[in-house]
């Protein structure tokens, strides 16, 4: 089990410290949500209800997020770039971005199903909120996937089915724009996981990091756009190992890194990364 995960399955509630800032986690149906308390030494406010405001999120609360000590500040979503310019408009380093990783049990939603689902909320750089949890496939797990995600049918065999634990994921990433490293995979997974389970699915703008790394890494800095390969060139806080939570961080961590260059170049907008369709759809 990769270290990104080990401390935190099987825990009803933990406080943490993580990269500087403390982390909150609380178990519901095994799935994790977690948000940042704000910087060490700054007074917690105890907010009577953890909520998303914006227009499009008004009145939606985090599932599964206690207001345990949170402070409202590293939380809050509202504000008046939020109530302005369509989406499109915004500059990407203020969009709200939700970072998705999947493990499965194959490559092909046709032939395989899902075993771990993490998103990691962030904007202008800062995480925002965690979304994680096992999910039983209700199929064995393949040898050689096994080993490589070190994920067994002993630590599923208890997990919540695909069913429970997407309206919790959709609710938590909704008003984002979708973002994945070799995005066709994961989406395609929720998309035929959403059909599978009776629920629409949400229509999300969806960013590949793999496409839009290709678009701004020069080839001699890189030998290839694999997350590990990006994630080792710009020294992300985690280090991806085929868990959904640790790679979701570190595609998160690419992501700023991706933004800032593209700033560099003049692009700063969705608008204007719609001109690479293999980017942006």
């Amino acid at each position: 089990m990769c270290g990104a995960l080990r401390g935190t399955c099987g825990v009803p509630a933990a406080e943490m410290s993580e990269g500087g800032f403390t982390v909150m986690s609380v178990m519901r149906s095994a799935a994790i949500v977690k948000a940042s308390s704000g910087d060490a030494g700054v007074p917690r406010a105890r907010p009577a209800a953890l909520r998303l405001a914006g227009p499009e999120l008004a009145g939606r609360e985090l599932a599964g997020l206690e207001p345990a000590g949170l402070e409202p500040a590293g939380l809050e979503l509202a504000g008046p770039e939020l109530a302005g310019p369509e989406p499109a408009e915004l500059e990407l380093a203020g969009l709200e971005f939700a970072v998705i990783d999947l493990e499965t049990t194959g490559w092909s939603p046709d032939a395989a199903a899902i075993t771990e689902i993490a998103a990691v909320r962030v904007r202008g750089g800062r995480r925002r909120g965690e979304f994680a949890s096992l999910v039983n496939p209700g199929v064995p797990v393949p040898p050689g996937i096994e080993d490589l995600t070190g994920i067994t049918d002993w630590m599923l065999a208890s997990a919540p089915s695909v069913a429970a634990v997407l309206p919790g994921l959709l609710t938590f990433a909704e008003g984002c724009v979708l973002v994945a490293h070799n995005a066709p995979f994961d989406v395609g997974f929720l998309v035929a996981a959403c059909g599978a389970c009776g629920l629409a699915w949400p229509g999300f703008t969806v960013l590949d990091t793999v496409m839009l790394a290709r678009h701004v890494m020069d080839p001699d800095e890189v030998p290839d756009c694999k997350l590990g390969t990006l994630a080792g060139f710009f020294r992300a806080g985690t280090s991806p190992c085929h868990r959904a939570l640790a790679d979701a961080r570190a595609t998160a961590d690419v992501l700023g890194w991706l933004i800032r260059r593209l700033a560099h170049r003049g692009v700063r907008t969705l608008d204007q990364l719609k001109g690479w369709p293999s980017v942006v759809a």
